[in-house]
């Protein structure tokens, strides 16, 4: 819901001081746009079958930016079977706090190229936007750090304020080892408040906090009918081949509305702001005459109900297809979860589904894989309204607090491992910058705001007193 006040920050984050910072930032932000598009020029995929040197690369490249921002201690790290991390960081004085800095620099892999308008590792800038892969999620939430250390560093190490950035390599492969990386490295990464710069805000010009996340759990269904290929002709009409049958399963996960059908899972409380259908049908680019799935509030669908998707079939390529009924077929699953949804029962639950319902008795064999779990942030608490009163100074609006469809499951890890945290969940992107997706990209309008903003929560961060009121991952 948006937010109707805030406390006031500083005097010297007076409205003086914030124009003072937007002219500092006008000072640098070539500099800073320039250093990000080198970042994306590096094809830093870290899946598995991709080539490992970009993603070390990367590493170096984000460890000599900190580095730039006058971080003593800067250093790339891993623990066994990751992929490079950089830790860069300033230890606080003596009863003064401490914030991490989140971001990430691997990126997604790209797809096919060529329905990109520019190649997606040779950035390009277009009016208001800066095209390629990672020009937003998230080496742009990288360079929103570096940019609001270069903006007030200095000042932070005069009042004590300790900063810690943490860049993992590996969020868009699922973060394997990011549990016993945090636990390897906890000292250096024990902090009071953490800013996860991986989210989106409400619109170009409206900022947002993110106040809940959906969890994820994905597997992967075989459906087999046949020991081996047998020619359509001679043989089909008493077996369908596998395709169908795996297209027939699929099929029974939604009801003829479109809402999930899988029983055990559940659902949150609708959240208090809608989105008008018409501007999620803009957002994500659905056809002229596509009804939506489900019922009720878009909000509630995107963010607090049950969201399951076939992201992947294995099958003949049409073009290389023979006459022959195909013996196996496998399709990759995702569901993601509301807030309050257990991911080990949601994965039970879509299992059993698969398996009780195997059309014609055809073999079903299942795969389990990732499991992340959903956040919800606490009640209001001050790095919260510290965090809405830094937006509303950067935009000059009221920031709006928002759920988000995607899932950032390692939240749930560094509150495990640093129960006395808070999470704040901020980012970069707005509802055009297409991350995962072709033609990524970032408003370089909302990135120059998102860089005044972490440097006025940076500032306000020693105003904290208390234990804070943590989120939860449910």
């Amino acid at each position: 819901m948006a937010s109707t006040s805030h406390p006031a920050g500083p005097a010297d984050s007076a409205p003086a001081y914030v124009a003072a910072l937007r002219e500092r930032l006008e000072g640098i932000l070539d500099r800073s746009v320039a250093d990000l598009e080198s970042l994306v020029r590096i094809p830093s995929i870290a899946f598995a079958g991709y080539d490992r040197e970009p993603v070390e690369r990367s590493a170096k490249a984000v460890a000599e930016l900190l580095a730039s921002t006058g971080l003593p201690d800067v250093r790339i790290e891993r623990v066994e079977g990751g992929s490079p991390a950089v830790i860069a960081r300033r230890p606080a004085r003596e009863g003064r706090p401490t914030v991490l800095l989140y971001a990430h620099h691997d990126v997604q892999p790209t797809g096919d190229e060529s329905t990109w308008t520019s190649s997606p590792f040779e950035p390009e800038r277009r009016g208001d936007r800066l095209y390629g892969r990672g020009a937003a999620d998230d080496k742009a939430g990288v360079m929103a750090h570096v940019t609001a250390l270069r903006l007030v560093g200095d000042e932070l190490a005069e009042r004590g304020i300790g900063v810690t950035v943490f860049v993992e390599g590996e969020e868009e492969a699922g973060s394997p080892t990011f549990r016993p990386f945090i636990e390897t490295y906890a000292e250096d990464l024990s902090a009071d408040l953490i800013i996860v710069a991986d989210s989106a805000n409400w619109a170009v010009g409206t900022p947002a906090l993110t106040t809940s996340l959906r969890g994820v759990v994905d597997l992967t269904v075989t459906v087999r009918v046949l020991r081996h290929a047998v020619h359509s002709g001679m043989f089909g009409g008493p077996v369908l081949d596998s395709l169908t049958l795996l297209s027939r399963l699929v099929a029974t996960l939604h009801d003829e509305d479109g809402e999930v059908a899988v029983e055990g899972l559940v659902r949150a409380e609708d959240p208090s702001v809608e989105m008008p259908e018409v501007d999620y049908r803009r957002d994500a680019g659905v056809l002229d005459g596509v009804r939506l799935a489900g019922s009720g509030p878009v909000a509630a669908r995107l963010w607090t109900r049950p969201a399951l998707a076939v992201l992947g079939i294995d099958a003949p390529e049409v073009a290389r297809a023979s006459n022959t009924l195909v013996p196996a077929a496998r399709a990759k699953l995702s569901l993601r979860i509301p807030p309050g949804q257990d991911p080990r029962a949601a994965m039970e639950a879509l299992e059993r589904h698969l398996l009780e319902h195997a059309p014609f008795g055809a073999q079903v064999e299942v795969a389990r894989g990732e499991e992340g779990r959903p956040f919800q942030a606490g009640e209001d608490t001050a790095a919260m309204a510290l965090a809405r009163s830094a937006f509303s100074r950067a935009w000059g609006t009221e920031p709006v607090d928002t759920g988000l469809g995607g899932s950032i499951p390692f939240i749930a890890d560094l509150l495990e491992v640093f129960p006395g945290a808070e999470v704040l969940v901020t980012g970069v992107e707005d509802p055009d910058s297409r991350a995962h997706g072709i033609d990524e990209s970032l408003h370089l309008g909302e990135f120059a705001r998102v860089c005044v903003a972490e440097a006025l929560l940076l500032r306000d961060a020693e105003t904290l007193r208390g234990g804070p009121e943590r989120g939860s991952a449910a």
